[in-house]
């Protein structure tokens, strides 16, 4: 996104003291002091709307009243806070929910894992666990995608600007093509299996293969359910585990619960985070089949695994899932986003765009270079956050808390129309 931080005098303070690296308040020049729902306010007492959702990691919105009671009686009853991998009341809680509330509904058998609070930890843990299971070092990832940066997730990350920002070379990773990566006509998957199957192609036979069923940063590129169930498929036949990151699809964005359920697959291992724990508390989980298990005691560990603050916000979020009224919420929703999206692409051909997505977690193609970044921040100057993704910054995101009503929803949609108005004319 274009950079306007420098023209605000009040973030003075983060100029003169804070690290160039900071990205996002680059984009959204502000102080914020305030958030409810899928509202922020600045200091200035200026309104925002969300379509950002902390880059997914708010699905439930900002201090949903539930999950803030929840939070607060437990600190005041001097709740265990910090608890490594000890057994916790808020610990034992939260496991309880997830088994009854998501994973015996949908016949699912996993081992909970708590590798650490954030993604990057569950994606670390998934692939060392993947080649300890198999003893083999090569893990394959696709075309755009977006797992991490620390080194292992950078590892397997297509972005080029985030893996130069590793410092050293990055290995035992294989990069194969997204769905329709090539064009809409090549098979990947006879493509994967064509390099699997000839001693000739330099490609060995992964410990495992990681996908995005929805690439977020990579662009919103979608994988249809019929090639995500045939690379499953791949991966029987070729005795190679697979491993579903849906840290940012996850979590109901989509629509169902774990992005991948309308593909019908069973994952060896899912990589979750982001919104899991509800609240926007540092939270992650790997969650793999029973016969993966084979850690030793301590073998992959970490300081901040036991974060029990967000084990209480995280079994009162999935209060939400005891029934499909969001699920069906999240994928009418989507549908109104996606019709207005493609009406604007229709309307204003400068755009020269498209539109991809599933349920909320949409975006707006803008093949003309810098054009999307400058719809972000007209939109930012106009009372709506939204973030820019893909390898050129070419895609707007429109991803809102799975709570948004529709008067809001309809006012962030006008924003951006208008925004679009004022740049392309």
């Amino acid at each position: 996104m274009t950079t306007t931080i420098q023209e605000n005098p009040h973030l003075k303070v983060f100029n003169e003291h804070e690290s160039e690296v900071r990205s996002y308040c680059r984009s959204f020049p502000a102080i914020f002091t305030k958030a409810k729902g899928y509202k922020l306010w600045d200091k200035e007492g200026k309104e925002y709307i969300d379509f950002f959702a902390g880059a997914g990691a708010l699905n439930y919105g900002h201090n949903d009243p539930k999950m803030k009671e929840k939070l607060l009686e437990y600190i005041e009853s001097d709740g265990v806070t910090h608890g490594l991998d000890m057994a916790t009341e808020a610990k034992e809680e939260f496991i309880k929910k997830l088994q009854e509330t998501i994973l015996k509904k949908r016949n699912m058998e996993y081992k909970v894992m708590f590798p650490g609070p954030t993604g990057t930890n569950s994606v670390e843990s998934a692939l060392k666990l993947a080649r300890k299971v198999t003893g083999r070092e090569t893990i394959m990832s696709f075309t755009n995608a977006f797992h991490g940066m620390t080194l292992g997730a950078l590892s397997i990350t297509g972005n080029q600007f985030k893996r130069h920002g590793a410092g050293v070379a990055l290995h035992n990773a294989v990069v194969m093509p997204y769905d329709q990566f090539i064009d809409e006509k090549t098979d990947s998957v006879t493509y994967i299996e064509r390099f699997l199957e000839d001693n000739g192609s330099g490609v060995s036979k992964p410990a495992a293969i990681i996908l995005e069923t929805v690439q977020g940063e990579g662009g919103i590129n979608i994988a249809s359910f019929d090639w995500i169930k045939r690379i499953e498929e791949l991966c029987r036949r070729w005795d190679i585990l697979l491993i579903i990151d849906d840290i940012q699809a996850g979590i109901g964005r989509t629509g169902s619960f774990f992005s991948f359920e309308p593909a019908g697959i069973e994952p060896d291992i899912i990589c979750l985070s982001k919104s899991i724990g509800g609240y926007g508390l540092p939270f992650a989980l790997t969650l793999f089949k029973p016969q993966h298990d084979i850690f030793d005691p301590g073998e992959h560990n970490g300081t901040f695994r036991g974060n029990n603050l967000a084990f209480v916000t995280a079994t009162e979020a999935l209060r939400y899932w005891e029934d499909d009224t969001l699920k069906n919420e999240v994928e009418r929703k989507g549908e109104k986003v996606q019709q207005f999206l493609k009406k604007l692409v229709e309307k204003y051909p400068k755009l020269k765009g498209e539109v991809r997505g599933r349920g909320l977690m949409q975006g707006l193609v803008c093949n003309v270079e810098g054009l999307a970044s400058s719809i972000c921040c007209t939109s930012f100057e106009k009372g709506l956050i939204a973030e820019t993704a893909g390898i050129n910054d070419e895609v707007l995101k429109v991803m809102p808390p799975l709570i948004i009503d529709d008067e809001a929803l309809d006012q962030g949609l006008a924003i951006l129309e208008e925004s679009i108005q004022e740049i392309v004319k």
